[in-house]
């Protein structure tokens, strides 16, 4: 199979179901915007491969399953309304990040101020995530007609991305930087 189609060459693409639209189109922005998340994601991954803590392997697990249900968010956000969804989030998508902010910020300093971010270079790649992820999310309310359960998803996860940040940073005793009011 070839990588090149030549189809998008005048400034479309295909959704779901091969409607075709224009490369600027919201959906298309939303779910390309799904995939930048997800890549920043995997770079924030490969960042702590040569690391060793406890932890490790449940953290790469768990983002192993974010970026799967990423990919399908973006396949929701490209699917035509009135069309069916092949794959649909649940609540229990975002109560699996809800469980995982709990027990990651357990482990955590209380946070006191505001934080910049920075920090080991897994930590500062999924603060970049993170402010993709709400970059998606406001691309999504864009369209209008969206499954509610993708909002919430996106932005529970936003919320994970902060607090993984924050937990990575703490694993590795990379320092957290506070705003300074001058």
């Amino acid at each position: 199979m070839k990588i090149y189609t030549k189809s998008g060459d005048k400034g479309t693409t295909s959704l779901v179901y091969g409607v075709r639209v224009n490369k600027n189109d919201l959906r298309v922005e939303a779910y390309g915007t799904c995939d930048e998340a997800n890549s920043m994601i995997g770079l924030a991954m490969s960042r702590l491969e040569a690391e060793v803590f406890p932890g490790k392997a449940e953290i790469q697990g768990f983002f192993h399953k974010i970026q799967t249900a990423l990919f399908h968010v973006g396949a929701e956000l490209a699917t035509p309304e009135g069309k069916e969804v092949k794959w649909q989030l649940k609540r229990e998508n975002i109560e699996e990040l809800e469980s995982m902010i709990d027990k990651w910020d357990a482990e955590l300093p209380p946070l006191m101020n505001f934080i910049l971010p920075g920090g080991h270079e897994a930590g500062a790649a999924l603060h970049v995530a993170r402010t993709i992820t709400r970059r998606a999310e406001r691309n999504a309310v864009a369209i209008g007609e969206v499954n509610p359960l993708v909002l919430s998803y996106l932005n529970r996860l936003s919320d994970l991305l902060f607090v993984a940040a924050r937990f990575i940073n703490h694993k590795l005793k990379a320092p957290e930087h506070t705003l300074h009011a001058d």
